[in-house]
């Protein structure tokens, strides 16, 4: 079990690795926003955003900010002097903070996340789309709202979305070359499929067939495509071919889209494509095919709905119309008649074009009296001529009118019925007078109008343009900041650079440094033991001179003795020999059995007595061992030794500072001079080695460890007789 516990171990911190690694459910996008003043839409600079999730950044010099997000992260927008605005995130739409209270308010400001860009946005076009049909100056003030809504940073899909409204609206109203225009606009901002169909089919209802299939035939192979939209693509292709009388490529489109339609299960296009078929086998009188599709169209919208039905009985009335088979032309529009009385409201446009006349239960009677009248069956034709006068008297049709009162007045002439026939005809007369009137009527409006939709497109074209050139300044704005902060990277890289030499120049002068220092402190430990060695053969040599002196003299007790107290402080010597400090209290005691030594070789040369001050903590100051026996020896081989009287030799231990002590050997010998003097020349070299040994091992020790120790050297008396040694010490 012990064993296979690493193994274990391993795989569960795999295990734990991997469940890390896995990626998250949140579904992130990147968000986009603007910070602007209440009132004035000032941007706001260096206004901070976050996230719940950690997310930071602060908003550029134009307010807009990026951070990415998820729904149902909360978003918070803060600064210095503002109060902290809060806002849970629902999709990944562009946001609008405004700040309110910033202009004159004495109160803290506070921000408000407004609907969405893309919300408000849509709205407008929402009521563009309303009032289309019946108010067009309003429609097109929403629009140029929309598109006043957009800022310099607004996605290029919403102002595609404002040019293709607008062309959707020029088009209901028959100004296809300004739909035309406005759709081109649109694919040029942001391309789409949908916009392109529009395109297509406002070209094929302007009459300009090639143009459309120039617009629409590249996209036949374009991969991507919805049903629907290549439904539309191969119907708009089947009208432009067809519109240039080249009937087989039509009917090639027309059945791609009628077995695309029919396959997707998208029912409406169904009748509306076997009825087109129909229209073109009819043009190129290709009778069987076209009653075919036109049976298969009536069937298909009959059972859609009602309204479907009368277009398509209506539609292929007027083929039959066209063949001048009236009997089945008035029993389909009989049916027509019927269904619009069930139905007693109009069922609506044709499928030919959003200007097309509604089809009406007046226009179905006329056009049941004119199929009488063309086979002379003239009391049949009057009834439904009637009801066509009076159906369109009160519904304010006049040209129904006016058609159906001169075609009624036309039969009571044939029919012989002049007084009749002259009434109907004044009648008639009245009409079309009244009908020239709003004619006029409708021209002025249609005037008026024309140069609203010149003033209106003008307007759009305008902020149009002043947009263009809002985005390429702020895309210019964009560049030189992204710019500065390029130069800026490169400068803190460049500096991190020359901070990293200085660092690895420094960290390399440290190393060097360092090992020269213990190169050179092994020099110094070298020297330092190569002294030491110099100095104890010297010492022993001196004291196994005392010895010999007892040995000569037959003392055998004496020597014993001297040589106990010898021993012990050659071990005591020994012990020391390989340290550079010792504790100054060991020093004291290895110099107290050095001059009892030398006390026992000259008991009549002189007296001796080490003195401490009771102040001086012995044990925190450190002392190169043997460092005063030098100067206790000369003390007393060549000052006190020569001395005629006895002397004395006084070592004091005194404070100096509160980290400092001072060491004093005083002795009342000879002096220097005298003592230099009496020497042989081998005595006088001999000497001269120790104290610059002495000098020498002071000096290596300071380099070692700072300047701790000072000796200097004195005459006591005027005379020269005397000597003081002055050795101060430190405790660092």
């Amino acid at each position: 079990m012990k064993k296979d516990l690493p193994y274990l171990l391993c795989c569960f911190l795999l295990a734990v690795l991997a469940y890390g690694q896995q990626p998250s459910l949140r579904q992130e996008f990147v968000l986009q926003g603007k910070v602007v003043a209440e009132g004035s839409q000032r941007p706001l600079e260096g206004i901070e955003v976050r996230t719940d999730q950690g997310a930071y950044t602060r908003t550029d010099s134009q307010g807009a900010f990026t951070i990415r997000a998820a729904a149902g992260d909360q978003l918070t927008v803060s600064g210095s002097d503002l109060v902290t605005v809060r806002y849970h995130i629902r999709n990944d739409e562009d946001l609008r903070v405004v700040v309110q209270g910033l202009d004159g308010n004495k109160a803290r400001p506070q921000a408000e996340v407004t609907e969405s860009l893309q919300g408000r946005h849509r709205r407008m076009l929402d009521s563009a789309n309303f009032y289309k049909e019946t108010d067009i100056a309003r429609s097109l003030d929403f629009i140029t709202r929309s598109i006043e809504m957009l800022d310099d940073r607004s996605s290029r899909r919403e102002l595609a979305l404002s040019l293709t409204t607008l062309g959707e609206i020029y088009q209901f109203h028959g100004q296809y070359d300004l739909a035309s225009a406005n759709f081109r606009e649109a694919l040029d901002t942001f391309w789409t499929p949908q916009t392109l169909l529009l395109l297509g089919r406002v070209r094929v209802l302007a009459g300009a067939h090639r143009e459309a299939i120039e617009v629409l035939e590249p996209e036949v192979s374009r991969k991507g495509l919805q049903p629907i939209q290549s439904v539309e693509l191969f119907e708009t292709l089947g009208d432009a071919y067809r519109g240039l009388e080249e009937i087989s490529t039509a009917v090639a489109y027309y059945q791609r889209a009628l077995t695309l339609a029919e396959k997707s299960q998208i029912g409406s296009k169904v009748p509306d494509l076997n009825s087109k078929i129909a229209d073109a086998y009819a043009v190129s009188d290709r009778k069987i095919e076209a009653e075919a599709y036109y049976g298969n169209s009536l069937r298909q919208a009959a059972a859609q709905n009602p309204a479907r039905a009368v277009q398509e009985n209506e539609k292929v009335a007027d083929y039959y119309s066209r063949q001048n088979r009236y009997p089945e032309e008035i029993a389909l529009r009989k049916q027509s008649l019927q269904t619009l009385e069930s139905l007693e409201v109009p069922a609506g446009n044709a499928p030919e074009g959003p200007v097309a006349d509604s089809i009406t239960r007046q226009g179905v009677n006329y056009k049941i009296g004119r199929a009488y009248i063309a086979q002379s069956r003239y009391d049949e034709a009057i009834p439904f001529l009637d009801r066509s006068i009076r159906e369109a008297g009160s519904q304010g049709d006049l040209v129904v009118q006016k058609d159906a009162t001169r075609k009624l007045s036309e039969v009571y002439r044939d029919r012989g019925d002049f007084e009749k026939a002259l009434g109907l005809y004044q009648q008639y007369v009245a009409l079309v007078d009244t009908l020239y009137v709003r004619k006029e009527q409708e021209l002025a409006r249609a005037a008026r109008f024309s140069q609203e939709m010149a003033s209106s497109q003008s307007r759009i074209m305008t902020l149009e343009q002043e947009r263009e050139l809002s985005r390429s300044k702020y895309n210019l704005a964009l560049a030189e900041q992204r710019l500065t902060q390029e130069i800026n990277k490169r400068q803190r890289y460049i500096i991190y650079s020359l901070i990293l030499g200085l660092l690895l120049t420094g960290l390399a002068a440290f190393f060097y440094y360092r090992s020269n220092r213990q190169k050179e402190l092994a020099n110094y430990l070298l020297a330092l033991k190569g002294l030491r060695s110099q100095m104890n053969p010297h010492f022993i040599f001196n004291a196994l001179n005392s010895v010999n002196n007892y040995i000569a003299r037959n003392d055998e007790r004496s020597a014993n003795r001297y040589l106990s107290d010898f021993s012990q402080l050659m071990r005591t010597v020994l012990e020391n020999s390989e340290k550079d400090f010792i504790p100054l209290s060991e020093e004291l005691e290895l110099l107290e059995l050095y001059l009892k030594l030398e006390h026992a070789r000259f008991p009549d040369k002189f007296e001796y007595e080490i003195s401490t001050d009771p102040g001086v903590d012995l044990e925190a100051f450190q002392i190169p061992p043997m460092l005063l026996q030098p100067y206790l020896e000369n003390a007393v081989w060549h000052g006190l030794r020569y001395k005629e009287e006895k002397g004395t030799l006084l070592v004091a231990v005194k404070p100096l500072a509160p980290r400092a002590v001072t060491i004093t050997v005083t002795d009342n010998g000879i002096g220097r001079k005298k003592s230099a003097a009496m020497k042989t020349r081998n005595q006088q070299k001999q000497q001269s080695r120790g104290m610059g040994n002495i000098r020498r091992r002071v000096d290596i020790l300071n380099r070692m460890y700072g300047d701790r120790i000072t000796v200097s050297v004195y005459d006591l008396n005027p005379d020269g007789s005397g000597t003081k040694v002055v050795l101060n010490l430190r405790n660092d």
